[in-house]
C-alpha cells in the first residue's frame, strides 16, 4: 500500500513525539502490505475499524491515539485524514468528514 502523504505521517509524529515509534511501525507495516479489504487490514491490525463508509481508524499506542484513514483497496492507496488523542477522537467532531 501506498501512504498518502508521509509528510502528514511526519507532522503527527512532530505533534506527538510519544507516538513516534508506534506511527513509523504503523507505517513500516501498511507500506509492505497488499490489502484488498477491511478483513486483510484486521489481519495486520486486529483493532482497526470502519466508521461512516470510508474511513477506516487505527489504534496507536494501545489506544492512546487514533489514526484515521481513508483506504482506496483498488488502487493501493491509504490517505491519512486526522491523528487524534483519543480525547479527540470521542469528541467526534472529525466524523463529518467520514
Amino acid at each position: 500500500m501506498r501512504v498518502i502523504t508521509k509528510g502528514r505521517l511526519s507532522e503527527f509524529i512532530s505533534l506527538h513525539p510519544d507516538a513516534g515509534s508506534a506511527l513509523r511501525a504503523w507505517y513500516a507495516i501498511v507500506s509492505r502490505a497488499d490489502w484488498h479489504s477491511l478483513v486483510d487490514v484486521r489481519h495486520d491490525f486486529p483493532s482497526a475499524d470502519l466508521v461512516g463508509r470510508h474511513c477506516t481508524i487505527f489504534n496507536i499506542r494501545g489506544g492512546n491515539y487514533r489514526l484515521v484513514s481513508h483506504i482506496d483497496y483498488r488502487c493501493h492507496l491509504v490517505f491519512l485524514r486526522f491523528f487524534l488523542t483519543h480525547a479527540e477522537y470521542d469528541k467526534e467532531a472529525w466524523k463529518h468528514d467520514c
